[in-house]
């Protein structure tokens, strides 16, 4: 028992010093991160071991705070989010999407991490980066579709996130620009009728990883998010889907002070 308490207050006192010395940081301009072309976005998933329930919660919460820590240490240059993924998916427990100028910076704030007393009990990773670029629209696309396109979301907040990686066979990259073209305008109209509840950021992965693709989805109506699936699987575009998901990542948005009192319970 005496240990028991040694040990915690060893972990406490480690935990206050290391707040102590991480200096307060003015956040990356998030807005900026998530809008422009040309920014890196990383997605990495992560379980938490057995051991992690077996501790004391006093522990737990000293080593969520630790997390907190190293978030908040790397916010001057990226934008980081993360969110829960326990009870929705068996493939992790946590997400953290990651932009950044620099891929390096999300290197060294996933390091960190891992490095932590939190991150000792982070097992089975899944890590896939991406880039942003411009939106290209399809040559020939009807103005009226650039235009829906265009549009925003409707209002108010979107608490489900689903994250699928893709992968295109070689012979999607063997057709002619015209010939995908046309086959992405299918896929654009039938995706245009969920495109008001369903928001959706691409990522483009070739080179950077073994996918071609990473998309991002946000919506508060999964039916919606289900009717878009089913549409694009009847599409041409979509049989030159190598890889779809495997793994799919399906959470909820939630700020990290909710994801630490869940994971303290």
């Amino acid at each position: 028992m005496r240990s028991s308490i040694s040990t915690l207050v060893r972990i406490v006192v480690l935990v206050l010093v290391v707040l102590a010395i991480v200096p307060a940081v003015e956040a990356a301009d998030r807005d900026k991160l998530l809008s422009e072309p040309g920014v890196y976005g990383t997605f990495a998933a992560f379980s938490l071991d057995a051991d992690w329930g077996k501790q004391d919660q006093a522990v737990r919460i000293a080593q969520l705070t630790v997390l907190k820590g190293v978030v908040e240490q790397h916010r001057e240059k990226l934008a980081i989010d993360v969110y829960l993924l326990r009870g929705l998916s068996d493939h992790a427990d946590l997400l953290f999407r990651v932009h950044a100028i620099e891929l390096r910076e999300t290197q060294q704030f996933l390091l960190d991490l891992q490095g932590s007393l939190f991150g000792k009990h982070l097992t089975g990773s899944t890590i896939f980066s991406g880039l942003t670029k411009k939106a290209n629209y399809v040559p020939g696309m009807p103005d009226n579709l650039k235009a829906e396109l265009k549009l925003p979301s409707e209002p108010g907040p979107k608490p489900y996130v689903i994250v699928i990686p893709i992968r295109k066979d070689a012979d999607w990259w063997s057709l002619s620009q015209e010939q995908r073209a046309a086959m992405m305008q299918e896929h654009t109209e039938a995706a245009l009728p969920y495109s008001k509840t369903v928001k959706r950021k691409l990522y483009h992965a070739t080179g950077l990883d073994d996918l071609d693709f990473i998309t991002y989805f946000e919506t508060s109506r999964l039916e919606d998010f289900q009717s878009l699936i089913l549409a694009l699987e009847k599409v041409k575009e979509f049989r030159h889907n190598r890889r779809f998901g495997h793994p799919t990542l399906l959470g909820t948005v939630r700020s990290l002070d909710e994801i630490i009192e869940v994971l303290a319970q």
